[in-house]
């Protein structure tokens, strides 16, 4: 789960660094993230709710706002892959030379994307690890 998160976060990184960037980004760093970005959610995803909401809810004794924050946490992921098939179309035209017409606009959908995981990463990190056994201080 440590390893997921700095995964996650690392994208995050890389997707602030393109904002930060706009519109003279480096079209290879885009290219590299838009391929990165699905598959690493997918993974990822699946793993949480395979393997580490089921031990929560365990965990925690299936309690209603236990389960009311796992059912949250799996919209969430829906939710974030929707997101990412838009910011990959976006990263991969900007990647193939297409002119980003509006940079302020391409920015701030990129830090919607990676704010919304890093919040997502935040409550994992302080409700759901602790409950099943892991310890992690947010170090990466």
């Amino acid at each position: 789960m440590k390893r997921a998160h700095r995964e996650k976060l690392q994208l995050c990184d890389a997707l602030e660094k393109i904002a930060d960037a706009l519109p003279n980004v480096d079209r290879l760093k885009c290219l590299g993230t838009a391929n990165a970005i699905v598959p690493l959610l997918r993974n990822i995803h699946q793993y949480e709710e395979t393997i580490i909401f089921p031990a929560y809810e365990a965990a925690t004794g299936g309690g209603n706002a236990n389960l009311a924050s796992t059912r949250r946490l799996r919209a969430e992921h829906v939710e974030d892959e929707c997101f990412a098939g838009e910011v990959t179309e976006i990263l991969l035209a900007v990647g193939h030379g297409e002119t980003v017409e509006n940079a302020e606009a391409v920015g701030f959908m990129l830090r919607g994307f990676f704010e919304s995981m890093r919040r997502h990463i935040a409550f994992e990190r302080e409700h759901v690890l602790p409950a099943i056994g892991i310890v992690d201080q947010g170090v990466i």
